[in-house]
């Protein structure tokens, strides 16, 4: 009888039924969600302030740098612009495994004080925190902001001596060439232009490398932007190295031509700064010009691919 009642007090009383799981509330799931990523942010501004800081001032201060302040907001624009895959897949082994080496080498080139190493450790590690987060695949979408970004970064002071002494030599060369062609007296010595009764100095700062590096900037903007093949962009920021040189040669004879048969004064001052921006000026049409006539020919090519498609 004991048994019986208690077979039936089991089979009215059936399975335990557990509690339903109370739900999340959404703002907490919102914080779950974002905490990975602020976390990320946080730490990359802890590890990577002192890089970041140092550039900044570099922009700001460096002559040679200066493009730096229109290039790095000009990339987060058309970052944002160009804005996200629609199916973004992140690396997350590719991602870690650069995020380690940024810092290795955030703290390698902390300990030799070196802030080019410094620099590419910082963009290293950003472009890990997009392949961690977002994959590859986004960073090449993002190209374009990634080379004006690369192109802002200031190069080594060794680097930028290396390359500025033999543009000042060919600079000097071509002056001289130039002045010579049109009658007047020169005695080259390397960087140095003798005329009867003054001396002009082609200095590190009229080497052309600050206007060869806006030009080439430039060339990547004006490509990326309204050129479609990456042959026809290649060619356009390649066809922004001799006209750089070239015209800053052309700078060179004028203004030797202007301090023989006009005024000394005009080879220094407000006047040697206008005729090196009026330069750049010439430089930055001729490359127009140069994308205009590619932009042309890329059009023929695609009405020659359709007609006989």
């Amino acid at each position: 009888m004991t048994n019986a009642v208690l077979q039936t007090e089991i089979e009215s009383t059936g399975p335990p039924v557990l509690a339903a799981a109370t739900p999340e509330p959404p703002r907490l799931a919102e914080v779950r969600r974002w905490a990975p990523h602020l976390a990320a942010a946080l730490g990359f501004c802890l590890l990577f302030w002192a890089p970041a800081r140092n550039t900044a001032l570099a922009w700001w201060t460096e002559p040679d740098a200066g493009h730096g302040l229109l290039l790095a907001p000009l990339a987060v624009y058309l970052a944002w612009k160009r804005g996200l895959l629609a199916d973004p897949r992140g690396q997350r082994i590719l991602g870690a495994a650069m995020l380690v080496a940024a810092v290795l080498l955030r703290y390698v080139s902390g300990l030799a004080a070196e802030l080019f190493t410094m620099r590419a450790s910082m963009l290293l590690a950003l472009f890990g925190l997009v392949v961690f987060w977002l994959g590859v695949r986004q960073l090449v979408h993002w190209w374009l902001p990634v080379a004006l970004l690369l192109l802002a970064m200031p190069l080594p002071a060794v680097v930028l001596g290396s390359l500025a002494l033999p543009l000042q030599f060919k600079a000097s060369q071509m002056g001289a060439a130039l002045l010579e062609w049109r009658q007047v007296p020169v005695l080259l010595d390397g960087n140095v232009i003798r005329l009867p009764g003054h001396t002009l100095f082609v200095t590190e700062a009229c080497s052309g490398l600050r206007s060869l590096a806006s030009l080439l900037a430039l060339g990547v903007l004006i490509g990326g932007l309204w050129l479609r093949y990456p042959a026809s962009r290649v060619l356009l920021v390649l066809a922004a190295l001799p006209v750089a040189i070239l015209l800053n040669g052309v700078r060179v004879f004028l203004t030797g031509f202007l301090v023989f048969f006009v005024d000394p004064k005009l080879g220094e001052g407000f006047m040697h700064l206008t005729e090196g921006w009026i330069i750049f000026v010439v430089a930055f049409g001729i490359l127009g010009a140069v994308a205009w006539l590619v932009a042309r020919a890329e059009g023929w090519v695609a009405q020659r691919r359709e007609v006989t498609a």
